[in-house]
C-alpha cells in the first residue's frame, strides 16, 4: 500500500506541475470535505490530485448513474462512493457507522449536487455533519490562480444562516473552471430558520 500511495503522489505532483496547478492548506484526518465550486468535470480530477498529493484517501460521494462500465471502475478505486440520489439514506447510514469506527475518515461532498447553476445546494453535509459531531473542512479549486486546496477546518454551530454565511464569505472569491455554473452557498433550511 505504501509504494501504492508514493506512486500517487509523485504522479499527482507531475501531472500538477505540467497542467501549473498548485495545491495549499491542511486536511484533518476526520472530517466532511465540503468542495466548490462544481462547474466542470476536471474538479474531479483536481480532487482526486488533491487527495494524491495529501497522500489520503477520500470517500467522495458521486451519483450511481457514472458507476458504469469502465468508469465506474476506476470511480470505486479512487475511492468514490455511488449515491442513489432518490434514496440517499441508506448509503449514508453505512458512512455514518464507517465514521464512528474508521480512524480516518473523509468524506467529500460536492454540495452544489451539478455543475449547472441552481437555486440551492444540497445539504447532506450539513447533515451529516450534525449527526457525526465531524468537523467542516472547505475544499476548493480557484481557476484563475490555478489553486486547488483546502480551506479552514470548523464544527457547525447548528445556526443554518450564520454557518452558510462563514461558507459564503470563504467561498466569495473562488471561480470555478467554467464560473457561469456556480450555485451561491445557501440551503434551503435557511429559508425555514428565516420564515
Amino acid at each position: 500500500m505504501k509504494r501504492e500511495f508514493f506512486f500517487r503522489r509523485n504522479l499527482a505532483r507531475l501531472l500538477l506541475r505540467l497542467a501549473r496547478w498548485k495545491t495549499v492548506g491542511e486536511v484533518p484526518r476526520k472530517g466532511i470535505l465540503v468542495g466548490a465550486p462544481h462547474t466542470s468535470n476536471w474538479d474531479w480530477v483536481l480532487t482526486m490530485l488533491l487527495a494524491w498529493d495529501y497522500n489520503i484517501q477520500i470517500r467522495l460521494l458521486v451519483k450511481d448513474s457514472l458507476f458504469k462500465g469502465p468508469l465506474g471502475s476506476i470511480l470505486r478505486w479512487s475511492g468514490a462512493v455511488e449515491l442513489d440520489r432518490e434514496n440517499p439514506g441508506e448509503t449514508i447510514r453505512r458512512l455514518i457507522v464507517d465514521s464512528e469506527t474508521d480512524e480516518t475518515f473523509l468524506l467529500g461532498i460536492a454540495a452544489e449536487g451539478t455543475r449547472s447553476r441552481g437555486e440551492y445546494w444540497k445539504s447532506g453535509f450539513y447533515r451529516i455533519s450534525q449527526q457525526t459531531g465531524l468537523p467542516i473542512t472547505l475544499a476548493f479549486l480557484d481557476a484563475p490562480s490555478r489553486t486547488v486546496g483546502w480551506g479552514p477546518t470548523f464544527a457547525l454551530t447548528g445556526d443554518v444562516v450564520a454557518d452558510m454565511d462563514r461558507l459564503r464569505e470563504f467561498f466569495a472569491d473562488k471561480r470555478g473552471i467554467r464560473p457561469e455554473g456556480a450555485t451561491v452557498p445557501r440551503l434551503k433550511e435557511e429559508d425555514a430558520q428565516a420564515g
